[in-house]
């Protein structure tokens, strides 16, 4: 039985493909019908707009009554842990909770409670993982290839930061793309290389099917980093440029998981370009966190079966 969602690379491939397919239902306007009233809470302890903003939207969309629980006024300031916040929400009715925080890895502790019945979906943990966006980005690349084996991937930036990143590595390698990484050597992990090529923007930008760049997190860095840091410098060496975006191949497309810094990672004019999917991304996230949020609910014999629409 499928209790969580935390990391996309716990599910299997047919798992990911059906979780695809029914993310493009959704999108066709597929609906469903619970047996009973479904309650979730979202709990974001770090800043938040397309991952909070979305969830509660495919909630919405599926009839599920959505609680919006700020941290900053919620009893984990007075010391509450995590684990008895989940517990308290549970008792008063709440099915599942979309959390997240900046601890990397911050369900472990939950998922071995014997007390913690409620559905946990990992919204992001601190540099960890970020199933549901990568889940979207999964969603974008296989609306436009149809395929992942083969397809040519560049994730450009800082690498060291980011969930996405590491979540989108670890799956788009497992499901057959080719890899290359880009950005400053010291945001290189190097347990990457299992995933594939760290080399540089230039040399590969001709020859990838897909340009995903990722946002730079100053506020992960230390003060001596962001001290250092200069955007014209990084957008010079690091970015995609216009001059850039000029050698990409007709057919390739330029990703980001937002918020985008303009000028910094990408030129202000290619965020909307034609080659763009950074707003359909966007789009795709409600409908793959309504995929999610299916997916569980039915292994918890939530949905009434019969009144699935067949959209086939």
């Amino acid at each position: 039985m499928q209790t969580h969602f935390l990391d996309l690379n716990h599910q299997s491939d047919e798992s990911i493909m059906d979780l695809i397919y029914n993310a493009m239902q959704f999108r066709n306007g597929k609906q469903v019908r619970w047996k009973r009233s479904v309650y979730f809470a979202n709990m974001f302890f770090e800043n938040s707009t397309r991952t909070h903003t979305s969830f509660e939207m495919a909630e919405r969309k599926m009839g599920i009554k959505p609680f919006n629980i700020d941290p900053n006024n919620s009893s984990t300031k007075k010391g509450e842990s995590l684990a008895d916040t989940v517990k308290t929400l549970q008792a008063i009715g709440i099915d599942g909770v979309v959390i997240r925080h900046k601890t990397t890895g911050w369900y472990e502790p939950l998922i071995d409670d014997d007390n913690i019945s409620a559905a946990l979906i990992n919204a992001g943990d601190g540099s960890g993982q970020h199933p549901s966006q990568s889940l979207l980005d999964l969603l974008t690349i296989y609306d436009e290839f149809k395929t992942f084996k083969g397809i040519k991937v560049a994730i450009i930036g800082d690498l060291l930061h980011s969930r996405v990143a590491r979540s989108n590595a670890e799956i788009l390698h497992r499901l057959g793309a080719t890899l290359y990484f880009a950005g400053p050597d010291e945001w290189y992990p190097q347990d990457f290389e299992a995933f594939g090529t760290f080399t540089t923007i230039d040399n590969m930008i001709e020859d990838v099917d897909v340009v995903m760049m990722l946002r730079v997190q100053l506020e992960r860095l230390n003060d001596d980093s962001r001290e250092n840091f200069t955007a014209i410098d990084y957008a010079n060496v690091y970015g995609l440029t216009t001059q850039r975006a000029q050698k990409m191949k007709p057919t390739a497309i330029i990703m980001h998981p937002a918020p985008v810094n303009r000028n910094i990672e990408i030129a202000d004019e290619l965020v909307e370009a034609p080659q763009s999917r950074i707003f359909r991304q966007m789009q795709n996230g409600v409908y793959a966190r309504m995929a999610i949020l299916e997916s569980i609910l039915k292994q918890r014999n939530l949905i009434a079966e019969d009144n699935y629409e067949d959209l086939n």
